[in-house]
């Protein structure tokens, strides 16, 4: 079995040098897209432009123009209480995943409708989705248990012609799988996204929410479950870890179907006992991705049943 490990050796923000939004913002590239963003733009200790990122009304514009400016997202909205998350970030891994598909190929990173790829927990956002397709021109499947997120990123879908040929959203309505009942008889996947949720229950989610704030000096705020998330979005039994192994336990049930299975893994503690339940189920192939953005790293766990001569072909 192959074990790897690779690092973002990129000096340049520590971001994959494919991501559009390496560096500082563009805030007049961004303002020819959203004019609306321009009231959230205040200047940081150095004097350069930048929004108050405890305000979730600026965090939510400045998603809009990125999407907006650089993926021909002209409409996205998310419902109040849902997770916003960070957009470079999420090109981040979707440029991880698609150098991980690259390597299947033999090749360029592929890119068009041949490749297809099932983002689990989508969110109210469709970030996943929104990224890949229109970076590479990937199909997606994108999933969540969570109804309203459903909706609302079927909405999204429907608003933007862009996506509408692409990006196929379905609710997962037992709330006891993740792949179980979306992946059917005949389905091919090149690669699954993930971002696991990392509480292991309502109160340690809170807390760390509390945390938060005080370490922004608005502890006012501290009652807040935002900047955002639902409970399927923040928690569940075992956190991280637990969602990972589920998501494992259930990928050997679809081990010809899907070339690769990833998912973000925010716990660096998670990453051996993860790699060791892996290999136990029978993957041929385990990687570890490490992402840096800024002073926060992550990193993606990704593995394979398949051996090399064996994957979906591209």
């Amino acid at each position: 079995m192959q074990n790897t490990k690779r690092s973002n050796k990129n000096k340049a923000g520590s971001q994959h040098p494919n991501n559009p939004h390496r560096g500082r913002y563009d805030f007049v590239r961004l303002l020819g897209s959203n004019s609306e963003l321009k009231k959230y733009i205040i200047p940081n200790p150095k004097g350069d432009n930048t929004i108050d990122f405890s305000d979730p009304e600026a965090v939510l514009c400045l998603n809009a123009a990125l999407l907006s400016s650089y993926y021909n997202i002209k409409k996205w909205r998310i419902p109040e209480g849902f997770l916003c998350p960070p957009v470079p970030g999420r090109a981040d891994y979707i440029h991880y995943a698609a150098d991980l598909i690259a390597e299947t190929a033999g090749e360029n990173i592929p890119k068009g409708e041949k490749v297809n790829v099932l983002d689990i927990g989508t969110g109210a956002g469709c970030i996943y989705p929104i990224i890949g397709s229109q970076s590479y021109g990937w199909n997606f499947v994108a999933t969540d248990i969570e109804p309203r997120a459903v909706k609302s990123s079927r909405w999204i879908v429907q608003s933007n012609p862009c996506l509408k040929d692409k990006v196929t959203v379905v609710h997962q309505k037992n709330k006891k799988h993740i792949l179980k009942g979306i992946i059917n008889k005949g389905d091919q996947f090149h690669l699954t996204v993930c971002n696991p949720p990392f509480h292991s229950s309502r109160a340690k989610a809170e807390n760390a929410n509390k945390r938060k704030w005080k370490n922004l000096n608005l502890e006012q705020n501290a009652g807040k479950l935002n900047f955002g998330g639902r409970n399927s979005e923040l928690w569940c039994p075992g956190g991280e870890f637990g969602f990972i192994k589920k998501m494992a336990e259930e990928s050997r049930e679809f081990a010809g179907q899907v070339c690769w299975f990833t998912s973000l893994v925010s716990n660096g503690n998670n990453v051996a006992p993860l790699k060791k339940l892996i290999k136990n189920i029978g993957a041929v192939q385990i990687e570890i991705i490490e992402m840096n953005l800024g002073q926060k790293s992550s990193r993606i766990i990704a593995w394979s049943f398949m051996n090399k001569d064996k994957r979906i072909e591209l």
